[in-house]
Order: C-alpha cells, then structure tokens, then sequence
C-alpha cells in the first residue's frame, strides 16, 4: 500500500505499553495511514512487544518519527487536532471524528501540514496538550464509561480518514459469479410456475385464481432473484414434478 502524499500525521503523546503503540500501527495501516510520530515513549523505542504486534505494519514503525516531547512533534503543522473525551473548559473548536477528518482532508488539499494527537493509554492527553491544539477531536462515546483504547481511537480516526478522502462504497452486493435475473427469466419462472401449480389445482376456488395468479407473480417481482436463483428454483420444481410422476 503506498504512502499518500497528503494525510495527517497520527501522534502518539507519551504512549505507555509498546502492545498499543503496535496495534495503532496496524489499524493506521488498515486505513492506508503510514505518518506516526511517538512522543516520549514510557517503554523506550524501539520496542520490541510494539513491533510484534503491529504484525504486517511493521514499516510502519521503522518509519515513525521519535521525538522527546509535543511542541518539537508539532513544530511544523498549521493544523493540530486532539483526541479526548473531555473538552476540561478550553475554549475550542469541537469536531466528531467524522467532520475532523473531512476538515484534515480539506486542509491538506490546501497544502496544510495537519496533526492529529492521542493520549496516553491510562488517563489521555493533559490539559497542557490539549492546549496546544487547535481543535478537539470527540468522540460520542458512553458518558459513564468514556475511556476509549489507544488503537481503538485510532481506529476510528483512521476509518473517518478514510471516507473523508476516497469513495467508500455505503452498501454492495457481491455476485458470486452470477448475474442479476432479467424480467424475461423472471417471466419464464412465473410462467413455468403458475403452469405446475395449475396442473396441481393449487388455483382454487376459480373465483380467486385470478387473484391468486397476481399474487404470485407480485411476489416473484419483489425477489431480487439472480439468475442462478432462477436456474435453481426451475430445477426445485422439475424435481418435485418427477418425484410426484414417480409416485
């Protein structure tokens, strides 16, 4: 997956276990993201237990960017967003996930240099760093239990980084190999359907065959049937009418 040259850079501030610093890793890597920059790590770097847990995103990390605290992190951004359940009474531009990231998007096709910060695992970003943002990144989490997993959020910024800058396909259906009916072969079905069951007196009493003739076909036009539904249900059919012949 090759390296964009716009996106934000995922700041890790103070992160503490190297298992979380590698699973934020892989979900950045998931999202097509490759711009860590880790800030003072409690366990040193490079981390052993952070590598092994990043799995295929290893480049990743042998790409991150060491630096000893947040101001030389961000230096060179004009855009610094920070990840946190609290807004702790700073006055700021407060965005969900979402509109954060289509706002990171629109500042970088301007040429912005943007940051996005997280928190260490135990108690998040200090007032100090949140400070430093521009902007507050919350995420409508359950009031009684807010604390969200380093990886967790990054997770989420990254699946909102990913919709804000490509097209994301909202709903699909996957084929299977086969091709959606077309009205003739529904035609045919209803056809060869609505001949059996006469054969069988399904259509009774005559007053209501007609009805009942609508109603069935009705409903063969509201199953979206592929055409290897199609072949099955003729095949249902032919077998039952031989199973009953045999009889």
């Amino acid at each position: 997956m090759p390296s964009e040259n716009r996106q934000p850079r995922f700041v890790l501030v103070r992160p503490q276990m190297g298992e979380n610093i590698g699973a934020a890793a892989r979900a950045m890597w998931n999202f097509g993201l490759d711009r860590m920059v880790v800030v003072a790590p409690r366990d040193g770097w490079p981390n052993p237990k952070a590598v092994a847990m990043a799995s295929g995103a290893g480049r990743l990390l042998d790409d991150a960017r060491l630096v000893p605290d947040l101001p030389s992190a961000v230096e060179e951004d004009s855009f610094v967003m920070a990840t946190t359940a609290r807004v702790r009474g700073l006055t700021k531009p407060v965005f969900s996930p979402e509109e954060a990231m289509a706002e990171a998007a629109r500042r970088l096709a301007r040429g912005e240099r943007v940051s996005v910060l997280f928190g260490p695992e135990r108690a998040g970003l200090e007032n100090e760093d949140v400070a430093r943002a521009n902007a507050i990144i919350s995420v409508p989490v359950n009031p009684d239990f807010p604390s969200l997993n380093l990886a967790q959020c990054v997770l989420l910024c990254g699946y909102e980084w990913r919709r804000a800058s490509q097209a994301v396909e909202a709903a699909r259906v996957d084929m299977a190999g086969t091709e959606w009916a077309n009205q003739n072969e529904i035609e045919a079905l209803s056809s060869h359907y609505e001949e059996r069951l006469e054969d069988a007196g399904f259509f009774f009493p005559e007053a209501k065959a007609s009805g009942m003739k609508i109603n069935l076909r009705n409903m063969w036009s509201r199953m979206p049937l592929t055409r290897a539904d199609v072949q099955t249900l003729h095949g249902v059919l032919r077998q039952m009418v031989r199973w009953k012949e045999r009889g």
